[in-house]
């Protein structure tokens, strides 16, 4: 009985994990992230295809490679980064940029709240 007391003590404590992951950053309100990049991020970020600002276009950024927008100069750092912009590498980036890639260009200092990112990571998946 302690055997499986364990297994279903552990079993409980993994399913809590996964309730509070990035991976449900996607979950959020695409309205709310809108405001939140627009007060945010617009002003370095363009939604929409072949404008850049200080930073690329987001427009279908959500699965797209790292450093792929053409005509952008990105940082050595960016360029080596391969990991697809899935919504969980976006919520990682996104609560520290200069933290999850080092060597990074943007000096945005990050979003701390998981929900402000998971708004706006939904907003940014309405960007196709």
């Amino acid at each position: 009985m302690t055997g499986r007391l364990i297994f279903v003590l552990m079993l409980a404590v993994a399913n809590a994990m996964l309730a509070t992951s990035p991976g449900l950053a996607a979950d959020g309100d695409p309205a709310a992230g809108k405001a939140t990049f627009e007060r945010t991020c617009e002003n370095c970020h363009a939604v929409v295809i072949g404008v850049n600002k200080v930073g690329p276009s987001l427009w279908n950024v959500v699965e797209r490679k790292p450093a792929a927008v053409p005509d952008f100069a990105y940082s050595d750092a960016m360029k080596a980064n391969k990991q697809p912009w899935t919504a969980d590498a976006l919520d990682t980036y996104l609560a520290d940029p200069r933290g999850d890639v080092h060597g990074v260009k943007m000096f945005f200092k990050g979003l701390p709240n998981p929900a402000d990112r998971a708004d706006v990571i939904a907003y940014l998946q309405t960007l196709k």
